[in-house]
């Protein structure tokens, strides 16, 4: 995640989210191999990462271990894909040509010059077998040998390492590594597969006062000025997972289809099945909190409106927040500024320039037609 930029006269610096769990290939060395159990809780998240990243039309291009890194040094710290450097834009179902990759992860139609977005999936499926027998399905001496045994695509499981690894394990890697990318399973599939459903099952399903909680903070979010919610969305962008606590689970027992997105239909089935009463005008309330306009509710826009107060009322906190604002950091929100955070940031809203004014007034307690820090202080504190 990206949480902040800063420029001088020669270089622009890049604050990013700290990971400090090493690498996967780190600890697939120190483990050796995976149990299913836990290969498939690593799979799970890789799985809706590449999904995610397809439905937004960013293919990778160079999965391997070397680009994961979980967030800490727990045991069931998440995991996070990195290093874009080789990814592109394409529409599902479009060929590229450009040789791109790792040699061992590398899917074969890449190295013919002619692949589409499964070429993630074909590194998935080589990513899941190491992790489940500690050594690649397409092992050689050199980069000449491993790419030639790339091309044929031909793998094994030699029964001395995998006849205690279930059929659904081997099944769910067969899919991911079928030679004809047309027949490759994709990683919305895969994330329905009956391996990833019963190894990689959660037991959080978020109960009837968590609910009930996500429900209260949907109307209250509702009944915020617009900046203010903009200023949320600023703020839950930088927030620690840690500081999320358990609103992050919630959301992904709420994503039924694991796409990082709540549907209606995915809000109502969640609260339906914890015997929690939804509100009439649930529909309207979703529009409120879709900021940009997608249809559904992102990550970043349900921890925006559910977050607890207690965290976004902190001086330091709204400082940063403030900062995002405050581009030529005089110490104050201009119209210019706001308008410029409303068109280019992850927080780009369907509000319309001619709104831009009216935020500003909404907040701007001393009539100078800008917002300073205390009287952004002050809307944040103010409980609606």
């Amino acid at each position: 995640r990206l949480y902040e930029t800063f420029e001088d006269a020669k270089n622009i610096y890049l604050v990013m989210e700290l990971c400090t769990g090493g690498e996967l290939f780190d600890r697939i060395i120190d483990k050796g191999y995976f149990t299913e159990n836990d290969a498939a809780v690593i799979m799970k998240q890789m799985f809706a990462a590449v999904y995610y990243c397809h439905k937004h039309h960013i293919v990778h291009r160079d999965l391997k271990p070397e680009n994961f890194l979980f967030l800490d040094k727990s045991p069931d710290a998440p995991l996070k894909v990195i290093d874009f450097g080789l990814a592109t834009l394409c529409d599902p179902g479009q060929s590229m040509k450009t040789k791109a990759g790792t040699p061992y992860y590398v899917a074969p139609q890449v190295l013919q010059g002619n692949y589409n977005e499964k070429c993630d999936s074909w590194s998935c499926g080589v990513i899941m077998y190491i992790l489940l027998c500690g050594y690649p399905p397409f092992y050689a001496d050199n980069d000449t040998d491993i790419l030639k045994r790339v091309r044929r695509g031909k793998y094994t499981f030699p029964d001395e390492d995998w006849k205690d690894i279930s059929d659904d394990a081997k099944d769910l890697i067969r899919k991911l590594l079928t030679y004809d990318q047309g027949n490759r399973w994709t990683a919305e599939q895969a994330l329905k597969h009956r391996w990833i459903q019963t190894m990689a099952a959660t037991d959080f399903h978020g109960d009837k006062n968590d609910h009930k909680k996500v429900v209260a903070s949907l109307k209250n979010f509702r009944a915020q000025n617009k900046m203010k919610k903009v200023a949320l969305t600023v703020i839950a962008q930088q927030l620690d997972e840690s500081d999320i606590g358990k609103l992050k689970a919630t959301f992904q027992a709420l994503d039924e289809n694991n796409d990082g997105m709540l549907s209606v239909q995915e809000i109502k089935e969640g609260m339906e099945k914890s015997g929690v009463a939804l509100p009439e005008d649930l529909e309207e309330i979703m529009k409120e909190v879709d900021s940009d306009g997608s249809g559904a509710i992102d990550y970043t826009e349900f921890i925006a409106a559910t977050m607890d107060k207690k965290l976004y009322i902190q001086k330091d906190v709204c400082w940063a927040a403030f900062r995002v604002f405050d581009r030529d950091g005089n110490g104050k929100i201009s119209k210019e500024e706001l308008q410029e955070v409303l068109g280019n940031d992850d927080v780009r809203t369907a509000l319309g320039s001619d709104l831009v004014t009216q935020m500003i007034n909404e907040v701007d307690l001393n009539g100078d037609g800008e917002i300073d820090f205390d009287e952004f202080m002050q809307m944040m504190q103010k409980s609606t």
